[in-house]
């Protein structure tokens, strides 16, 4: 803290230096103050013909019928299907490999789990959605003879094993950050691996572990290619995972390619329904960094 009390250097360069980082630390900033401004315009002009409590309220998204609706719940409704399907999967499986290269892998198994993890993220996700289409959804249909061949169910699946690499990285850092003094200590007291894991570490990491999840519930609730391909393009308001429904992402790769005159209520329809998205993905990542500031551990 006195270091940040001394008065800056005169330095010429110090000075350019301390600017150029100022710039590039608020890039974040002015990326998001620049979605936000090149979306309010046209969802202002949506606003003005659709109100408020219809979007948000009305049960129906039929954009292109004779006599439009545009209530956003069935593409809320299934977007938290499809992401509600991935964090069942993604959570448990991705806290336990977490839990293994944090306390009980080598050194080297756990830099090829990684990097094998690293290059599993690089994966595109349309490989995924086709995957869900093509191989998850027949053979979840030899179980679940009524299930639809496009459905949250598969896309859900898949979606959670996209995502567990956002879970075990980031909650294996976490993990790995907490102090060996604590580690021996449980140990001295007679406490098993397991319950040095369980009951000492894991507490001791949960403001970490809660971001990964959270991170990792932003990250599948703005997934597009494997939900727009495995999930369908139908949006009804239910919890089925066996019907079709459709997602805001969905919709948006529908609308985008679609054949909405520009000017449109339908057109700005688009706008208002990625401003939705930007708000929800927003809102968990300031969530995230509240959940960490807040429950951050402090060791001395």
């Amino acid at each position: 803290m006195e270091i940040l009390k001394q008065r800056p250097s005169r330095n010429p360069k110090e000075v350019l230096t301390f600017a150029l980082l100022v710039f590039l630390s608020s890039i974040t900033l002015l990326t998001t103050l620049g979605v936000i401004l090149s979306l309010v315009g046209d969802v202002a002009q949506f606003f003005r013909r659709v109100p408020l409590t219809e979007f948000l309220f009305a049960p129906e998204w039929t954009p292109l019928f004779a006599d439009p609706r545009y209530g956003i719940s069935p593409l809320i409704a299934g977007t938290f299907l499809v992401t509600l399907i991935a964090l069942l999967v993604a959570v448990p499986l991705g806290l336990a490999l977490a839990i293994y290269l944090s306390e009980y892998a080598s050194g080297a198994a756990r830099a090829r789990i990684k990097g094998t993890l690293e290059l599993f993220e690089g994966i595109p996700t349309v490989v995924f959605g086709y995957f869900a289409l093509l191989f998850v959804t027949p053979l979840l249909q030899r179980v679940i003879p009524d299930l639809n061949i496009f459905n949250p169910l598969s896309a859900g699946l898949v979606m959670g094993f996209a995502i567990i690499p956002y879970i075990s990285n980031v909650a294996a850092d976490a993990m790995e950050s907490v102090p060996r003094s604590i580690r021996e200590a449980a140990y001295a007291l007679g406490a098993r691996p397991y319950e040095v894991a369980l009951r000492v570490v894991f507490p001791a990491a949960i403001s970490g572990i809660i971001a990964a999840i959270i991170l990792a519930t932003s990250r599948a609730i703005g997934e597009t290619m494997i939900v727009a391909i495995a999930a369908g393009q139908r949006p009804i308001l239910t919890l089925d995972p066996r019907e079709t429904i459709a997602t805001m992402t969905s919709y948006i790769v529908q609308a985008a390619t679609g054949d909405q005159p520009t000017g449109s209520t339908g057109f700005y329809a688009l706008f208002a329904v990625g401003f939705t998205l930007f708000l929800l993905t927003l809102f968990l990542n300031i969530l995230a960094q509240y959940v960490v500031e807040r429950y951050r551990e402090r060791y001395e």
